[in-house]
């Protein structure tokens, strides 16, 4: 277990710069692991896993759609919960060996509000820190909802909820990341984050997962659904970062 944990931390692929942001600021965006060529098959083999989840793995939110476990959904997902440069943020935020906690699909669905600024794991949280990731399979703009962050809030102990009569509201600080299909958003969990409206025609597509101590309790327990096709076909790194 710890030969990987070191291994990961012995990497570079980890940008400089985007390791100084993850810390600083909160969050980075990174190129992603899928070539621009496979972008469409991406794309596609995401619409082919949402539309074959079962009614338990679907989440219909006020603003979003989810489908959950996409590490059983094909190989094509495989790469992205391996993607070093994403380890690397882990090991330098977490600073000890963790696990995958979910991996999910989540379309913003057209004409739909602002998500209110919130955080995915409070600063003073059993099992903090957690470090999150967002594949864009759509390009992220202004119009189609794409995420905001406020810079240097994971450092904050308090939430949006504590100083925002209206969470949804701009907060004067954010920061609209927007960017090319297929790339990446790492951020620390603590920090405040929400995606804005999308004001298109069409859903807004991304692909999430989430990391935390290997000791805490994950959202998903990966190992029990399991699929025997998956494991047979996952690489040792993966069998690590899965806790399997």
């Amino acid at each position: 277990m710890n030969d990987w944990f070191n291994e990961i931390g012995a990497g570079c692929e980890l940008p400089a710069s985007a390791a100084r942001e993850l810390l600083d600021l909160g969050f980075a965006v990174i190129p992603g692991p899928v070539a621009t060529k496979r972008l469409a098959q991406l794309a596609d083999a995401y619409e082919l896993a949402v539309a074959g989840a079962s009614a338990v793995d679907l989440n219909i939110g006020s603003t979003t759609t989810r489908v959950h476990d996409f590490v059983n959904r094909g190989a094509e997902f495989d790469p992205l919960y391996i993607y070093r440069p994403i380890l690397e943020a882990c090991h330098r935020v977490i600073g000890r060996s963790f696990k995958l906690s979910s991996l999910l699909a989540r379309s913003v669905r057209p004409h739909t509000q602002a998500q209110p600024l919130h955080v995915d794991f409070k600063s003073d949280a059993d099992g903090w820190p957690m470090v999150g990731f967002i594949l864009m399979v759509d390009d992220f703009r202004k119009d189609n909802g794409a995420t905001r962050f406020v810079p240097g809030s994971h450092k904050s102990l308090a939430i949006p909820s504590d100083v925002m009569k209206d969470p949804t509201s701009d907060y004067e600080s954010q920061v609209l990341v927007c960017g090319a299909a297929g790339s990446v958003i790492v951020y620390n969990g603590s920090v405040w984050h929400g995606h804005t409206a999308n004001t298109s025609d069409k859903p807004r597509r991304s692909l999430q997962g989430a990391y935390i101590r290997r000791e805490a309790q994950s959202s998903v327990n990966l190992p029990a659904r399991m699929r025997p096709e998956t494991l047979a076909r996952i690489s040792p790194l993966a069998k690590y970062v899965l806790a399997v």
